[in-house]
């Protein structure tokens, strides 16, 4: 059994707790947060350090608001505990850095929460790009401004998925950027951007996200020489778009996701990272300093 604590009990910590829970080779020896607001099974601290010191975890969730990141991570390296960050990994590429070094050099293994890298439509339209020759990337991700969200605006919260999504999908580099950001509704950060990117092998891709929309939508599209690719992550569906004519017309094949819950996966991933040693699709630290650079260097 892995003895993983979770370190802020908002609604990620919620959700990786319920998960956790349910996965039979994980004890959730010990939950952290500045105050207590819900009853728990498990033993409960307000107070990091002597949760680290009492409950004695191996690994432990950190998902407390990210400014607080660097500071949490640090404590629980210096007593050589594994880390899974909730993204981004810090709030800026350097606390980033000082954590990944910290790791590195205490031997402790880490990685960051990029969920969407473990959403079954992610997983399958990466395997149909899989010997494709990629055209272009193109991702909306919007919805309402959620209040629980104050210390970073859209490009930090939002659009590291994204940036982190197109170098998942298509293995490549990405070579150059632009980016357009507003405030409209955010009292300190911005909350609506678009991004655009030249990657290798002369892939263009572009981002729209934004909190200024009344409904969420995910989807990620993708042209090919063979085939266009559509892929909803909400609703778990893909589709190829294949067989162009000079009359418009083509054939649409709807390719077969198996749903589940990203999260289930991710943390089954975790562990077996911490058990074997093989990162497989998690995102290491290095991934997220990359997608931190390109999202809010100039």
């Amino acid at each position: 059994m892995l003895k993983i604590a979770i370190i802020g009990m908002g609604v990620m910590g919620k959700n990786h707790y319920r998960v956790f829970q349910n996965l039979s080779n994980v004890d959730v020896c010990a939950l952290c947060d500045i105050a207590q607001n819900e009853m728990y099974e498990t033993p409960f601290f307000i107070d990091v350090e002597t949760m680290l010191d009492e409950a004695k975890p191996e690994a432990v969730v950190i998902a407390v608001p990210t400014f607080l990141h660097k500071k949490v991570a640090l404590q629980c390296i210096e007593r050589g505990i594994h880390l899974f960050i909730e993204k981004p990994a810090a709030s800026t590429v350097d606390d980033a850095k000082i954590i990944a070094k910290a790791a590195h050099e205490k031997g402790v293994k880490s990685c960051v929460g990029h969920v969407e890298r473990f959403n079954p439509v992610v997983q399958g339209l990466k395997a149909e790009l899989d010997g494709k020759e990629i055209y272009s990337v193109s991702i909306t991700r919007v919805g309402p401004f959620p209040p629980r969200i104050a210390d970073v605006g859209v490009l930090t919260d939002l659009s590291v998925h994204d940036i982190d999504l197109i170098r998942f999908i298509t293995g490549k580099n990405i070579l150059d950027k632009a980016i357009f950001k507003s405030r409209k509704i955010h009292n300190h950060h911005e909350d609506n951007a678009i991004l655009g990117f030249e990657l290798e092998n002369s892939i263009i891709a572009n981002v729209t996200t934004n909190w200024l929309t009344p409904f969420k939508k995910r989807r990620i599209e993708v042209a090919c020489k063979e085939a266009y690719f559509e892929a909803d992550l909400m609703e778990q569906n893909l589709n190829e778009f294949s067989g162009f004519h000079v009359n418009n017309s083509y054939v649409i094949r709807g390719c077969h996701i198996k749903k589940d819950e990203p999260l289930i996966k991710e943390n089954e991933a975790f562990v077996h990272y911490i058990k074997t040693g093989d990162i497989g699709s998690l995102a290491s630290i290095e991934d997220s300093i990359i997608t931190l650079e390109i999202a809010t260097e100039s």
